[in-house]
């Protein structure tokens, strides 16, 4: 019966240095990064929808890898190496072992606007049915195809693929509920498109340092639907980590916030030491409080 079902979602990451190359012209040097950010920000939502009991990874791109694991997918490596469709039946298999019972699906690595609630709707839609897929916003391309417990899954990923889904009996399913999953960024437009919906919190931190009128999208998992704004004031270097380029500032009213790497982007900052004074880009507050940009105070902000 609809809505009953549990996934296990296969997630195909490239290698970063081919990943994204129709956003080479506007991403410059943060291709790789905007590439890493839309991975790790659809696996991250991918793993709060509530339908989903794990998220198989298939990637042989070790920092992919690495940040994958530590978000709490299962991470195996692109075999055969023979392309894609053959890199997602290798991990389709993954994705059975992990337990009886589960519906397989595999989900694009690059929907940086997904929000759980949506993917959730949709996988309930797909379990009415042995095999179905979503079709991307552009119209030829998926998004999600998936297959009921029992059921092959016979990805046909490529350059109208959502063609092909449909002929080998694949159920498109064509609700209006879920335009964030719909939404995979190739260029300029698919990127300013998702930015709208509202980008993941990496996602965010990447694309507005590219200029392009993305920043200042950024929404976690936990906020995607809140209208509040990014707030830019001052604090103190508390603690940082050169290993990770990790650490935590101290605002003026005591309260302290982590950062992680993705807040240092396109600052030129590589190192900070406790006590310094920064420029800190915050949205959230209280307890869900997130730096989304870090950078040195300087003079002119001192005034």
């Amino acid at each position: 019966m609809a809505g009953t079902t549990r996934w296990v979602l296969v997630v195909p990451v490239k290698r970063l240095a081919s990943a994204k190359s129709r956003l080479a012209s506007v991403a410059g040097e943060h291709r790789s990064d905007l590439a890493l950010a839309f991975a790790l920000d659809t696996v991250e939502a991918a793993l709060a929808a509530p339908p989903v009991s794990a998220v198989v990874a298939v990637t042989d791109e070790p920092a992919a890898a690495q940040e994958l694991a530590a978000l709490g997918a299962t991470v195996v490596p692109d075999q055969p190496d023979a392309g894609l469709n053959p890199a997602l039946v290798h991990g389709t298999e993954a994705a059975r072992a992990t337990g009886p019972g589960l519906g397989v699906a595999v989900l694009s690595a690059d929907l940086p606007a997904l929000r759980p609630a949506e993917l959730a709707r949709a996988l309930d839609d797909a379990a009415a049915h042995s095999s179905s897929f979503v079709r991307d916003a552009a119209g030829d391309g998926t998004t999600l195809l998936t297959a009921a417990p029992g059921t092959d899954l016979r990805p046909q990923f490529g350059p109208g693929s959502a063609q092909r889904h449909a002929a080998s009996g694949a159920v498109e399913l064509t609700g209006p509920s879920y335009p964030s999953l719909r939404r995979d960024v190739d260029t300029e437009a698919d990127l300013l498109a998702a930015a709208a919906l509202g980008l993941g919190r990496r996602s965010g931190t990447v694309a507005g340092r590219l200029g392009t009128g993305a920043g200042h999208y950024g929404r976690s998992v936990q906020d995607i639907d809140d209208p509040t704004g990014p707030v830019t004031r001052q604090a103190t270097v508390r603690v940082f980590h050169p290993a990770d380029a990790s650490g935590s500032v101290l605002f003026d009213d005591g309260t302290e916030v982590p950062f992680d790497r993705y807040a240092l982007r396109g600052s030129g900052v590589r190192l900070l030491r406790s006590g310094q004074r920064v420029r800190v880009e915050t949205e959230g507050a209280d307890a869900d409080m997130r730096v989304l940009f870090l950078t040195i105070a300087t003079l002119q902000d001192r005034r």
